[in-house]
């Protein structure tokens, strides 16, 4: 197990050298400059993806679209995934996370854009598609399509699974005792009962769960930042100041620079926000949305939500806590400085993860499954949610290393092909964006076929 954790940690490293995060953050800006700063038209985009009458033709309303997408993407990424970042880059990261959130916000309406736009109706009526079809059918590469779905059918059971499932796990033996078999047990139930019934399940399930969640969440990370506020503007100023100059450590660090704040920060910014991924538009090819450009606006506040907002928040606390330079990773940091909450402060965290992360496996559940049946055809589907169910208990009771390593391996092979196709169809990108969102238009073009 120790050559095999050596390994991933190994393939990991260079995967997530410079190449990969400035294609990755190059992306994010190159897109932003390209479409005139789309992030300009977000508060038209929370006002859209509100709205939950039916649009046009779909599976799911464009508020379910938005629910399932950002339950894949608000999981162990904004709890974890920023502890983890803090741990290993500095508090530093957490700047560089905020930034990959906002201009990652025109690369996740670029993705949405899309795969609306070459998305297909399957023979019973469904909707299908995702960067895979925009391969296909926008840059006529159906092989490049092909090593997507095959990364993403693969990557699901990291990023959206077994990671997922162990950080409750863990979270659940450290603050109840509970075994993480008994735990993992749980969740897989839980699991099946939801994703045998599809799309439509897991949008009904995600429209309840994500908004109580989120609230709750968000409502302990002020109630942590009220109450040491006088040490905030401290916090503040760290985290901008290593950013770019990296800030030493003690206890169980060795001491973090600016390459690893920016190494880790945008890391683990694509694992919480999935900007560039090219997973949160498999879903929004599902949405009743009149034009493309409308279910672009809807799909781009997810990384708003979940970046921008939730992550900050996260990152805020942790390092805001002063516990960050006590050797502490992962889920033990963020559940000691939420210890700073009398009384219910673990209780809150465990609440939170457990809501997030049940919330992302089910989301991932039908990115992975959408990709097998690209691959497959409609066939493998319900044995791909029998595997998934199965995976959750693995995962509960795999190691952190193994798990965390692999999801980064997963999350940059999946990325590639879909930055390719981002950049490629710009020209696509800033005609579609023209046509809806010139000036004066918003309000009409946007709303009209």
């Amino acid at each position: 197990m120790a050559s095999i954790e050596q390994l991933l940690g190994t393939v990991s490293g260079f995967l997530w050298g410079w190449p990969l995060i400035v294609l990755l953050f190059g992306t994010h800006l190159f897109l932003t400059l390209r479409l005139g700063f789309p992030q300009r038209h977000l508060l038209k985009a929370i006002r859209i993806s509100l709205r939950r009458e039916k649009e046009g033709a779909g599976d799911v309303s464009q508020f379910g679209a938005l629910t399932t997408a950002l339950a894949a993407t608000i999981g162990t990424g904004n709890i974890v995934g920023v502890s983890t970042a803090i741990a290993a880059g500095g508090p530093g990261a957490v700047l560089w996370m905020w930034l990959t959130g906002v201009f990652g916000i025109a690369t996740k309406y670029s993705e949405a854009l899309l795969s609306v736009k070459y998305r297909v109706t399957d023979p019973d009526g469904t909707m299908s598609g995702g960067p895979m079809y925009v391969l296909e059918r926008g840059l006529k590469m159906k092989w490049l399509g092909v090593l997507f779905a095959a990364f993403t059918a693969v990557a699901a059971f990291g990023i959206g699974n077994t990671v997922q499932a162990n950080s409750i796990a863990v979270l659940a033996k450290e603050t109840f005792g509970v075994s993480p078999w008994v735990s993992g047990g749980i969740l897989t139930l839980l699991t099946a009962v939801v994703i045998l019934g599809g799309i439509k399940s897991i949008a009904r399930v995600c429209e309840l769960l994500v908004p109580f969640m989120a609230g709750f969440y968000v409502l302990g990370c002020l109630y942590l930042l009220a109450l040491h506020s006088e040490t905030l503007p401290d916090a503040f100023r760290l985290i901008v100041s290593s950013a770019f100059t990296g800030q030493a450590a003690i206890g169980g660090f060795l001491g973090a620079g600016m390459k690893e704040a920016i190494r880790f920060g945008v890391a683990r910014g694509l694992f919480s926000n999935e900007s560039g991924l090219g997973s949160a538009p498999i879903v929004a090819a599902a949405a009743m949305t009149k034009n493309p450009v409308r279910q672009a606006l809807v799909s781009s506040t997810g990384t708003f939500w979940d970046t921008v907002v939730v992550c900050a928040m996260t990152g805020l606390v942790v390092v805001n806590s002063g516990d960050w330079h006590e050797g502490l990773a992962g889920a033990a940091l963020t559940k000691t400085a939420f210890s700073h909450i009398p009384h219910v402060g673990p209780a809150v965290l465990t609440v939170g993860l457990l809501t997030f992360v049940f919330s992302t496996i089910l989301g991932w559940s039908y990115y992975g499954e959408k990709a097998a049946e690209y691959l497959f055809g409609p066939k493998v589907v319900r044995p791909y949610r029998l595997l998934w169910v199965v995976a959750v208990l693995v995962g509960s009771v795999a190691t952190l290393p193994v798990v965390w390593s692999f999801a980064d391996i997963a999350n940059g092979l999946m990325a590639i092909p879909n930055l390719i196709s981002l950049l490629a169809l710009s020209g696509v990108l800033a005609a579609e964006t023209r046509k809806y969102l010139a000036p004066g238009m918003i309000d009409t073009a946007a709303t009209e076929e």
